[in-house]
């Protein structure tokens, strides 16, 4: 992310002070390359989900949303206004936590656990940090790990949709939790009329946002491809290893938030490597995580730990994938 640009004509204000942006060469610049433009195409990809969710939640799915959403963005502009800052709803990317922490909720959280976690989000995730582009973790994944850790009951996904198309508010276990006693057909999986969070039920949904998200390059295709393709090799030695069961590497593939996890969230560009070899890095192990807690753990899921803890690392990747500069690596001098 980058700060909002200033005109040739505008002076700064009083006090501010400047902030120099390294990157390395070739320096290529785009206009048109804004974080409200990113954030836009971020909110245009969330529309298929967006509209799977209510159609299959109904006002349950649009109460959670706005809940979420009006959190996050009254909670960016009375932190910014303590920090005395102007407030940065015009970048929208309140906007974008609200929508995915709301997606990434169950209908059934009572309203205050959407303005808990929005809270934490913008508070604990963003502003603490510098706000912005300072972040190290994905703000609305902080939140929901906040609220999960913390209200595991309220947490849970306490509805499903009959087969005639009726809701039913009851408990009933979401795919992944059931997926070591028995496994939930695959087309339902796929569709989302399945129980689970808002954003997560729905594959095809996802795979749509998620496809126009990289096509307009406000997603890296590197970090998804790396996340399916590590769990799709891990999912199918499973199943060589275990033909009986009835749980395939396509239930790894369409169950739980992983489609979700993957275009939507470990795509944050703040959160996640700058260069192409580290993206790799990145998607990889996000994947290789979600395994291990699947299947080694007694957690069913694992995409929201498995990109917390990737995003502690990213610093880390960023040093070790820097890539050979033009003309070769620089000479080293002699001592």
């Amino acid at each position: 992310m980058v700060d909002k640009p200033k005109q040739d004509n505008e002076e700064a204000p009083k006090g501010s002070t400047a902030f120099l942006h390294v990157g390395s060469s070739p320096h290529l610049s785009n206009s048109r390359l804004t974080t409200q433009r990113m954030m836009i195409d971020v909110l245009i990809g969330l529309l298929p989900i967006l509209v799977f969710a209510i159609v299959i939640f109904r006002w349950f799915a649009i109460l959670q949303l706005g809940i979420c959403t009006v959190s996050c963005i009254a909670f960016e502009a009375l932190f910014s206004a303590w920090r005395g800052k102007p407030s940065p709803l015009w970048d929208m990317s309140a906007t974008v936590t609200g929508v995915i922490l709301g997606l990434s909720m169950p209908w059934s959280a009572p309203w205050y656990i959407g303005v808990i976690a929005s809270g934490v989000a913008i508070g604990i995730g963003k502003i603490v940090y510098g706000g912005l582009g300072q972040n190290i973790f994905n703000p609305a994944m902080v939140g929901r790990a906040f609220v999960m850790i913390s209200f595991p009951a309220a947490m849970g996904a306490a509805a499903y949709l009959d087969p005639d198309g009726t809701l039913k508010i009851v408990t009933q276990a979401t795919p992944m939790s059931v997926a070591r006693s028995s496994a939930t057909p695959l087309w339902p999986l796929f569709l989302g009329t399945v129980n689970g969070s808002l954003g997560e039920v729905s594959t095809l949904a996802a795979l749509i946002g998620g496809g126009y998200l990289c096509v307009r390059r406000s997603a890296s295709y590197e970090i998804p491809v790396g996340i399916l393709g590590t769990i799709f090799i891990l999912g199918g030695i499973q199943n060589l290893l275990n033909p009986d069961s009835t749980f395939t590497v396509l239930h790894h593939l369409f169950g739980g938030p992983t489609m979700f996890g993957a275009f939507f969230i470990a795509t944050d560009p703040v959160t996640s490597p700058v260069t192409r070899r580290g993206k790799w890095i990145y998607g990889v192990s996000i994947g290789l995580i979600i395994m291990l807690i699947r299947v080694f753990s007694g957690y069913p899921e694992g995409t929201m730990f498995a990109v917390l803890l990737m995003n502690g690392v990213v610093p880390l990747i960023n040093r070790w994938a820097i890539p050979i500069p033009v003309g070769g690596p620089v000479p080293v001098r002699a001592q």
